[in-house]
C-alpha cells in the first residue's frame, strides 16, 4: 500500500479569506515573475524587487507567502526569511515559520537560522548593581571610549568597551567578562597608559554616541559586534534617541558670558585632559623656524613690534594647522569636551570649552577677530614646548599624563 502524497497546504487549506479578483490576478502575476526569476538564477536582490509585501494588508501578505511556498525552489527561503524575517507582526511570522516548515516537508533546504525564533520577551535586569556608563575625554585625532557595565545575562559580558573615532565610525568594539580583580586590572591599565580620568555619564548619552559611531559606517571594526547587541543594549540601557547631543544638555551663555568664557578657554589647552590636542613636534616645528627668523631679524625693531609679529606667525600657524575643513570636528569634539568636564564638577571649565565650540560655529574670524584663543593657545603651548626641547638640545619626550598614540589599542582582550 503506497501512501498519499502530502499535498501542499494553499491559502484555502489555510483558512485564508479570498482575495478581491484584482488582488489576486496581481498576486499571481507577481508570483509567476518570482517564478521565472528563480528559474534563470537571478540573485537575492533581484528576487526581493519582483516582491511587494504589504504593510497594511496583512491578508495579501499571508496570501503571498502561502503562494511564493508554492515554487519549492531552494532559493526561496533566504528570499522569505528577507522579506518577512524582522516583521513584527505574529500573524505574518507564525505564517513564514509555517511556509518555511511545509518547504521543508517537500526536500527543500531550509537553514535553521532562517526559521523565526520564538518572540524575545523584553529583556529585565538581573538582580544586583544598575547597569552603568562610562566616557573618556576625546583624543586630538578624534577618537574615544566608551564603557557599557551591565550583567553578563544580558550582553553575554559585563563590560563592552569600545573605540570610537568621530570620522571613521568604530576602531574596535570588545565583550569582556571579568571577575573583580580583573576587573581592577583593566581599569588599573587604563590610569597606567596616563587615561586616569573617565566620567559616569547618563547611558543614553553614551548609547547615542555607539549609535552614531555604528551609523558611519556599520561595516568598521567591531561595528558588527556592537550591531548584534543593539536591540539588548537598548533594552537594559536606553534608546540612542532619548539622549540630546550636548549642545543642548549644557546651559546656555549669555554674550557677556560666552566672551569671558572663551577668553578663559585659553587656559584649557594647558590643562591635561587636552595634551593629546596640542599639535605634533613636526606639525610645530616648521612655524617655530618662522618665530626664531623674526627673532633673528637684521630689521631693528622695537619690543612691541617684535611681539606683533610673532604673533601674525602664531596666528597663520593656527590657522594652517586647524583649517576650516577641520573646524567643524574641532567644535563637536569641543562640546563633548564641555559635557565631559560638567560630568566632572568642573562647570567653570565647561563653559569656557563650551565657549570655544560655540565660537567655532561662527562665521570665519577676521584679522580685527583673531583666531579661535583656545585653538591658539593650543598652538602657542606647543610651540612654547618645541622651544625648549630646542634649547635643552634634547628630542621632545611624552609630558606626564600623555596618553600613547591612540592607534595603539588599552583594551585589554580576555
Amino acid at each position: 500500500m503506497t501512501g498519499r502524497r502530502k499535498r501542499f497546504a494553499g491559502p484555502e487549506a489555510q483558512g485564508l479569506p479570498p482575495l478581491a479578483p484584482e488582488a489576486a490576478a496581481a498576486l499571481k502575476a507577481q508570483v509567476a515573475q518570482v517564478a521565472t526569476a528563480l528559474n534563470s538564477g537571478q540573485d537575492l536582490e533581484t528576487l526581493k524587487k519582483l516582491v511587494a509585501p504589504q504593510a497594511q494588508d496583512p491578508a495579501w501578505d499571508l496570501h503571498l507567502l502561502a503562494a511564493l511556498g508554492n515554487l519549492a525552489h531552494p532559493n526561496l527561503p533566504p528570499l522569505l526569511a528577507a522579506l518577512f524575517g524582522a516583521v513584527q507582526d505574529k500573524t505574518r511570522r507564525k505564517a513564514l515559520k509555517r511556509t518555511l516548515h511545509l518547504l521543508k516537508t517537500r526536500g527543500v533546504p531550509v537553514p535553521a537560522e532562517l526559521l523565526p525564533r520564538q518572540e524575545a520577551r523584553p529583556l529585565k535586569p538581573a538582580p544586583g548593581p544598575a547597569p552603568l556608563a562610562y566616557a573618556f575625554p576625546f583624543f586630538g585625532n578624534g577618537e574615544r571610549y566608551l564603557v557599557l557595565e551591565g550583567p553578563k545575562e544580558i550582553l553575554g559580558g559585563n563590560l563592552l568597551v569600545a573605540r570610537l573615532s568621530d570620522v571613521q565610525g568604530f576602531r574596535e568594539c570588545h565583550l569582556l567578562n571579568l571577575n573583580r580583580r580583573q576587573r581592577q586590572e583593566f581599569w588599573d591599565h587604563f590610569r597606567n597608559e596616563g587615561l586616569e580620568e573617565w566620567a559616569t555619564a547618563p547611558a543614553a548619552y553614551v548609547v547615542r554616541q555607539l549609535d552614531k559611531a555604528y551609523e558611519i559606517d556599520p561595516g568598521g571594526p567591531g561595528a558588527s559586534r556592537y550591531g548584534s547587541l543593539k536591540e539588548r543594549i537598548y533594552a537594559l540601557w536606553g534608546r540612542p534617541e532619548a539622549a540630546p547631543d550636548p549642545e543642548h544638555l549644557l546651559p546656555n551663555l549669555s554674550p557677556a558670558d560666552g566672551s569671558r568664557f572663551l577668553d578663559q578657554s585659553r587656559r584649557l589647552a594647558l590643562d591635561h585632559l587636552f595634551l593629546s590636542w596640542l599639535p605634533s613636534m613636526e606639525e610645530i616645528t616648521p612655524w617655530l623656524d618662522k618665530i626664531k627668523e623674526v627673532q633673528d631679524s637684521p630689521l631693528v625693531l622695537s619690543e612691541q613690534q617684535q611681539q606683533v609679529r610673532i604673533d601674525g606667525v602664531v596666528e597663520e600657524a593656527t590657522a594652517a594647522l586647524f583649517p576650516p575643513e577641520t573646524r567643524k570636528y574641532w567644535r563637536r569634539r569641543l562640546w563633548h569636551m564641555a559635557y565631559f568636564l560638567d560630568l566632572k564638577g568642573r562647570p567653570e571649565d565647561s563653559r569656557a570649552a563650551q565657549a570655544a565650540a560655540e565660537s567655532l560655529a561662527e562665521s570665519e574670524r577676521g584679522p580685527l577677530t583673531g583666531e579661535n584663543p583656545f585653538l591658539k593657545a593650543l598652538v602657542q603651548h606647543s610651540l612654547m614646548l618645541a622651544w625648549e626641547f630646542q634649547k635643552q638640545g634634547r628630542e621632545p619626550q611624552a609630558a606626564p599624563g600623555l596618553l600613547a598614540p591612540a592607534s595603539e589599542s588599552l583594551i585589554i582582550r580576555r
